[in-house]
C-alpha cells in the first residue's frame, strides 16, 4: 500500500488511491489501529475522511449499531464504540498516572516501599486465583518471575517464623481476653528477644490484624450515682490543694453487673498512684453498708491510715454517715467531685471500664459465681495487666515498690 506524499496543500478524496483507502479500512476494521490513529499515521487530512471511507468501502455497516457476537445487545455504532473506548482509555491512563504519583510520593517521602510490596502481593494473589497469566503480568509490571517467587518465599518464611507468636498471644488472652496490642507487645517482648524475632509494635498490630486477633472496644454507660440528696457534700481536695507525692489518694466508684439472678453492684477502691484495686465488694444493692465494705478492705493496708485522701463522686452512699464515719475512724480526708462532673473522678471511672470491657465479659448464673469471677479478674488485673501510665508495669509492681520505700523511710 502506498502512503500519500505529505504536502502542505489541502488534499481531497481524489488524492488518495482506492488501494490506499481499502488498506486503511482493512486495518481499522481488523482492530490494528483506530481511525484517529490511521489518520495521524498516514497524514490524512479532514476529521471525517477515514469515517467516510469506512462507510463507503468497509464491510461493516457503520451507520447502524454493530451486532457483535460478544455484544449482541450493543446499541453503539463501531465509530461510537471506538470513541468511547478511546475516552475510557484516556481516563484510565490519567487515573493510573495519579495513583502512581501518590505511590511515588509515599515511597520517596516515607520510604514505605509500597509499590513493590503491593504489586508482588496483588500479582501473586491474582495468579493463585487463576485471574491472570504470571508471565504476562510480570512483563506488564516490568519485573521478573524470579523476583515474584523469591518475594513469596520470603513472605512464607516470615509467616512461619511469626507463627509462634499466635501461641504467646493466646496464652495472655486466656487471662486477659481483650488486652490491647501495646500491652501485649510489652508482655511478649522477652519471648521475641529470646527467639531472635525482629518485630515492632506496629508489626505485631499488622500480624494480629491478619490473624483476626484484634479486639474491638465496647462502650456502655449506666448511671449509678444519685447526687441530688440532702446529705453533706465535701469539696474537691484534689482540685484545690494539689496533694504531695508522699500522700496517698484513694479513688472510689461503683458500677453494675448482671447475672441470671438480676443486677448486682460492684464497689471499688483504687490506689491512684499504683492503679491497684485495694478494695472491692459485690452486692445486690447500692446501700451504704454494702459500699463501705470495699473501704474496710482497703484500709487493712495500714499505709492509708492517717495518711490518705478519699476521692469519690457525690453519690448518696459516699455521703452517708456510715461511709463518712469509716473515713473518720481511719483519719482519711474526704474529697468529692463538683456536681455531676464525671471527669473529676476519671481514674475510678477508667478502672470500672477496664474491668467491664476486658475482664468481666461473661454472664454468670448466680451472684456467687459472679463474686468468684470478680475476685479472679481483680487479681489478674493487679498482678498481670501492664499500664501505659505506669511505664508498662503492673499495679502490684508499683504498689509493692512504694510500700518498700515507705518501710525504708
Amino acid at each position: 500500500m502506498t502512503t500519500p506524499i505529505n504536502s502542505s496543500r489541502k488534499r481531497t478524496q481524489r488524492d488518495y488511491t482506492l488501494v490506499f483507502k481499502l488498506g486503511v479500512v482493512e486495518r481499522v476494521e481488523k482492530g490494528e489501529m483506530t481511525y484517529k490513529q490511521a489518520q495521524a499515521r498516514f497524514g490524512i487530512q479532514g476529521r471525517s475522511t477515514v469515517l467516510v471511507w469506512l462507510r463507503k468501502h468497509g464491510r461493516l455497516d457503520w451507520s447502524k449499531p454493530f451486532q457483535h457476537p460478544l455484544m449482541p445487545n450493543s446499541k453503539e455504532t463501531p465509530a461510537e464504540t471506538i470513541k468511547r473506548l478511546e475516552r475510557e482509555l484516556a481516563e484510565e491512563k490519567l487515573r493510573n498516572q495519579i495513583l502512581n504519583g501518590m505511590v511515588d510520593i509515599m515511597d520517596n517521602e516515607y520510604g514505605a516501599g509500597l509499590r513493590k510490596k503491593l504489586l508482588i502481593r496483588h500479582i501473586w494473589q491474582a495468579k493463585t486465583d487463576s485471574e491472570i497469566n504470571l508471565a504476562a503480568a510480570c512483563r506488564a509490571a516490568g519485573i521478573s518471575r524470579q523476583s515474584i517467587y523469591q518475594a513469596v518465599a520470603r513472605i512464607e518464611n516470615r509467616r512461619a517464623t511469626l507463627s509462634v507468636i499466635k501461641d504467646w498471644v493466646q496464652y495472655w488472652r486466656k487471662y486477659m481476653p481483650r488486652l490491647g496490642v501495646r500491652k501485649l507487645y510489652v508482655l511478649i517482648k522477652p519471648k521475641l528477644l529470646e527467639h531472635d524475632i525482629k518485630l515492632g509494635r506496629d508489626g505485631l498490630f499488622a500480624y494480629l490484624r491478619r490473624e483476626g486477633l484484634l479486639v474491638k472496644p465496647k462502650r456502655s454507660f449506666t448511671k449509678t450515682t444519685f447526687s441530688k440528696h440532702w446529705m453533706k457534700k465535701h469539696p474537691n481536695l484534689l482540685k484545690e490543694e494539689g496533694l504531695h507525692d508522699a500522700e496517698h489518694v484513694l479513688v472510689s466508684d461503683m458500677t453494675y453487673l448482671e447475672s441470671d439472678q438480676g443486677v448486682h453492684y460492684l464497689s471499688l477502691v483504687t490506689d491512684a498512684a499504683s492503679r491497684k484495686i485495694v478494695g472491692h465488694h459485690l452486692s445486690d444493692d447500692m446501700k451504704a453498708d454494702s459500699v463501705v465494705k470495699a473501704l474496710k478492705m482497703a484500709v487493712k493496708d495500714k499505709r492509708y491510715i492517717a495518711n490518705a485522701v478519699h476521692h469519690s463522686d457525690r453519690g448518696s452512699q459516699y455521703c452517708s454517715a456510715a461511709y463518712q464515719d469509716e473515713l473518720l475512724i481511719n483519719q482519711i480526708r474526704p474529697s468529692m467531685t463538683d456536681g455531676n462532673d464525671c471527669y473529676q473522678n476519671a481514674l475510678a471511672e477508667r478502672i470500672n471500664g477496664i474491668l467491664k470491657q476486658e475482664f468481666l465479659l461473661y454472664r454468670c448464673k448466680t451472684l456467687k459465681e459472679m463474686k468468684i469471677l470478680v475476685k479472679e479478674s481483680i487479681a489478674i488485673y493487679n498482678a498481670m495487666r501492664p499500664h501505659l501510665s505506669l511505664n508498662m508495669e503492673t499495679p502490684n509492681q508499683v504498689h509493692n515498690r512504694k510500700g518498700k520505700l515507705l518501710e525504708l523511710a
